[in-house]
């Protein structure tokens, strides 16, 4: 192979690479937001969790107008009940695979987990743009610019699973078909 061909190669894999970090940092740093954090709305006042994460909670609430993780509707949970028992397992095998880079294998979980995150995405977003917070017992987003700063919180949650998709799908490094020689 000439040099020419691997520096081709090379600078194709390098944009792949730098994604293959933003996952990573993305999967580990979902770890303890996971276990520390969103937990809590599947179990309020247990006495669980220390004070301060319950007033990390607190002050994330009402500085993001988030009622959803203080008083979280069913539907919430339920996709918090899935963030606990379907990806929290997940999130150190991807990250493992994504600092490792160029793991095939984490393709087609990595494109089930991204497709059920982004799906879970959407009616949060709907929820924080059209919902009616007026009635909520915990104060939510009034304006249009409180619901856009709380939505900018979840925004990486469904950008960086929409962007593992595409790279799953479209990337040479993962979509690499093998021709096979005919005889």
């Amino acid at each position: 192979e000439s040099g020419g061909a691997c520096r081709e190669r090379a600078a194709m894999a390098a944009p792949t690479r730098l994604l293959e970090w933003v996952f990573a940092v993305y999967f580990l740093s979902h770890i303890p937001i996971t276990l520390m954090i969103d937990l809590q709305a599947l179990l309020p006042g247990a006495g669980i969790y220390p004070e301060s994460l319950t007033e990390l909670l607190q002050w994330y609430a009402v500085t993001f107008r988030d009622p959803m993780m203080i008083q979280p509707p069913e539907w919430f949970k339920s996709f918090v009940f899935c963030e606990a028992f379907l990806q929290m397992p997940f999130f150190p095998i991807a990250a493992y695979a994504f600092l490792k880079g160029g793991c095939k294998w984490i393709r087609t979980p990595a494109i089930i987990y991204s497709s059920h995150v982004a799906t879970t995405l959407f009616p949060i977003i709907a929820h924080i743009l059209f919902h009616d917070f007026s009635k909520s017992e915990h104060l939510g987003p009034q304006t249009q610019r409180e619901r856009l700063i709380l939505l900018s919180v979840y925004a990486p949650y469904l950008l960086i699973p929409l962007l593992i998709l595409f790279t799953m799908l479209y990337s040479r490094q993962y979509n690499h078909v093998e021709k096979r020689k005919k005889k």
